[in-house]
């Protein structure tokens, strides 16, 4: 059995829910629930009763979840001795993010990592992908997180999120009322963007130079609540990650009519020497610990 699979199923039976145990293990739902299909076809066994939302768990999963209790702790309790003795009582990790992901995906990742290595300090620079990668191959940066499609030949990168990009509109505009956007549609508005350099706004440039489109762009700036509060009071429309919506923002969110996805990846030098804390911090990241 895969250790992995174990901590996912006692993570599941822990929380009662598939949602809350993603959330916590800062994995995709449908990845959580693979890895429990899997471990039950392994075991020719139903591990977990699924009614309503909620799960509970079977005669079976109830003895599993004890082994699984002790194996998973022996698996920590091991990391922990084996880190020691790799000397990672201490270290740094260097790592870029944007401000979008550093203000609403990376917090709750950065909070758990510290909580399972507090010998290891974190240096997080903030900076739009362009900035970011060319940091990563001055080596001021050890890991940093870039867009796919602008990794360069010289860099590693695994892919640790997919988003789907939203048009993001006021309560009372146009397109509130549409199941799904054009993309001329979109450009015809007035546009509230990110910055050159910004994942966000390389979305944008790719969509309208492979459409033919020129953006009217009436607001660039990184400040996402600025953006919020102007697209909500009908100063132009923006697209934005699901991640940053919230209820209260009096915003409506529509799909592309040929749904945009943002790829992204942690990545870092193939030539360069990562330390053992950044490896480890990009094996946390990926869920490999």
């Amino acid at each position: 059995m895969d250790i992995r699979h174990l901590r996912y199923f006692k993570a599941v039976s822990d929380c009662g829910s598939f949602t809350r145990a993603a959330e916590q293990l800062h994995i995709a739902q449908p990845a959580l629930s693979m890895a429990i299909r899997k471990l039950e076809a392994e075991l020719e066994l139903t591990l977990l009763h699924r009614r309503d939302r909620r799960v509970r768990l079977t005669d079976e999963g109830q003895r599993l979840y004890l082994h699984a209790q002790r194996m998973v702790q022996a698996s920590e309790d091991a990391k922990l001795e084996m880190a020691e003795l790799k000397g990672l009582q201490r270290g740094e990790v260097r790592v870029g993010v944007s401000s979008m992901l550093g203000s609403y995906y990376f917090p709750p990742v950065f909070m758990a990592f510290r909580q399972q290595y507090p010998q290891l300090t974190l240096s997080v620079t903030d900076a739009g992908t362009d900035r970011l990668r060319q940091l990563l191959l001055n080596g001021e940066l050890d890991l940093a997180v870039i867009v796919d499609e602008d990794c360069p030949s010289e860099l590693q990168a695994e892919r640790f999120l997919s988003e789907q990009m939203l048009v993001t509109c006021g309560q009372d505009h146009p397109f509130a009322t549409q199941h799904s956007i054009r993309s001329e549609d979109f450009f015809a508005q007035d546009l509230l963007l990110f910055k050159e350099g910004f994942f966000h706004r390389k979305v944008v440039e790719r969509m309208a130079r492979d459409g033919g489109f020129k953006p009217r762009i009436s607001v660039e700036t990184n400040l996402i609540t600025l953006i919020k509060t102007m697209v909500s009071q009908g100063f132009g429309v923006s697209t934005l990650l699901p991640m940053v919506i919230d209820k209260t923002d009096n915003l409506i969110t529509r799909s592309f009519a040929q749904p945009v996805w943002l790829h992204l990846s942690l990545a870092w030098r193939k030539d360069g020497y990562l330390s053992q804390a950044n490896r480890t911090f990009a094996d946390f990241m990926l869920g490999k610990r």
